[in-house]
């Protein structure tokens, strides 16, 4: 939304739903590749450091099923922790997988999605997760900071975590 209302604002361009493209771009328009529009595109890229993060976020939340019993041994259990933990990032990877840059990866590009299943059904899923990006965002982000706090509450002894099993 943001980005068409400054495009039009700022450039121009387009001018309206009527008007067609102007015709200085033609052929040779290769995209955004100048000042300042490049910075605007930059944010693709951190896609790809926001999915690491998914990763890691993940492999703490499989941790967290493990902890030491009264003994010293090692043992498996479900506790408050351990659902926010996995909690945390399902709703970052919900997130970051509802990206338009997302969609574009998983289909956005070829002219024929229905040429290929698995492109096409990639594309609904990332479609469906767009369409949803603002919910995502609004739960991660109250989830991250909760999760937070609940380990740091916990870690310094103020909180218990309450197990299950």
């Amino acid at each position: 939304y943001y980005r068409g209302a400054y495009y039009k604002a700022f450039w121009g361009d387009p001018a309206s739903c009527a008007v067609g493209e102007p015709g200085f771009r033609g052929e040779n328009y290769r995209g955004e590749q100048k000042w300042p529009l490049i910075f605007q595109n930059v944010h693709r890229y951190f896609l790809y450091i926001a999915i690491v993060f998914v990763v890691i976020l993940s492999l703490d939340g499989i941790l967290s099923f493990t902890h030491y019993n009264a003994d010293g041994t090692l043992g498996f259990g479900l506790s408050v922790g351990t659902i926010i933990l996995v909690l945390n990032p399902l709703f970052i990877g919900l997130y970051t997988f509802g990206c338009h840059c997302m969609r574009h990866h998983s289909g956005g590009k070829h002219n024929c999605l229905s040429c290929s299943k698995s492109r096409l059904l990639r594309y609904r899923i990332s479609t469906w997760l767009n369409e949803r990006h603002m919910l995502f965002a609004w739960i991660s982000l109250i989830l991250v900071a909760f999760a937070d706090v609940y380990v740091r509450l916990c870690a310094s002894g103020i909180w218990t975590d309450w197990r299950f099993l």
